[in-house]
């Protein structure tokens, strides 16, 4: 873990924080909504705090709390987390190769603090993973400094969220910002003709697919746009091929 190898007084860690400072701005909102939302809808503060500590997912936050709040079985709690936070196995199946050459304790808590605006910064960051222990060592500490960055603003802003949730209507929509935020990232992202189109293509069958139960859609959506992304690719392929 970053405290134990003293990744915080490597440079990396500094630059990892200040890349993250300006995605922490559009997520205060976000999380001081959140924070509120789990208070209005019925939980104890205690259990409003336990779940934000635990969790550390806004948007599993917000699909399971209405469902454990109305009573829904255990199994529909556990579906709609697993489906809304499906996307981050695909990030761990990117950041193996990052990671994979530390023990498992250290490979698990890097799992629990990569969240969405961590990983993109990362991946961003370093194309490809290190094979010196030097760069090795450089992207542990960006990726703690992203991570302590996110994690505390997020953290402190959710508990701020549920100690004001009486004193902030949710009339404010405030988790409009959260997404405005992502909508930021996404479009830094969009770097290539696959990566515009595998968005265009999520995004469209994200709304048709709406109505879908413990949201689904953003299941289908995913894999809607893995499968255009793999015929576009294929596609090219058969159109470079010699005749």
């Amino acid at each position: 873990m970053f405290w134990q190898r003293k990744l915080y007084l490597h440079p990396d860690f500094n630059v990892g924080v200040r890349d993250l400072a300006p995605q922490a701005f559009g997520q205060i909102a976000w999380a001081l909504m959140t924070g509120v939302a789990l208070v209005k809808s019925g939980m104890s503060v205690f259990e409003s705090v336990f779940m934000t500590l635990v969790v550390y997912a806004g948007s599993s936050q917000l699909a399971a709390t209405p469902l454990i709040m109305a009573g829904a079985p255990a199994w529909v709690v556990l579906a709609a987390g697993f489906c809304v936070n499906l996307r981050f196995v695909v990030f761990s199946l990117h950041m193996r190769g990052y990671l994979m050459h530390l023990p498992r304790l250290p490979r698990m808590v890097a799992g629990y603090f990569t969240t969405d605006p961590v990983y993109v910064l990362f991946i961003r960051r370093f194309d490809h993973p290190a094979h010196t222990d030097e760069h090795r060592r450089s992207q542990e500490a960006y990726l703690a400094g992203l991570s302590v960055a996110n994690w505390t603003s997020w953290i402190s802003c959710s508990l701020l969220g549920i100690a004001l949730a009486n004193a902030i209507p949710t009339a404010w929509g405030l988790g409009f910002a959260g997404i405005l935020c992502l909508l930021g990232i996404q479009c830094s992202l969009a770097s290539s003709r696959l990566r515009v189109l595998s968005a265009i293509v999520a995004g469209m069958v994200a709304v048709l697919a709406y109505a879908l139960p413990l949201k689904l859609h953003i299941v289908v959506a995913i894999l809607m746009a893995v499968f255009a992304c793999l015929m576009a690719e294929q596609l090219k392929v058969l159109k470079e091929r010699p005749a």
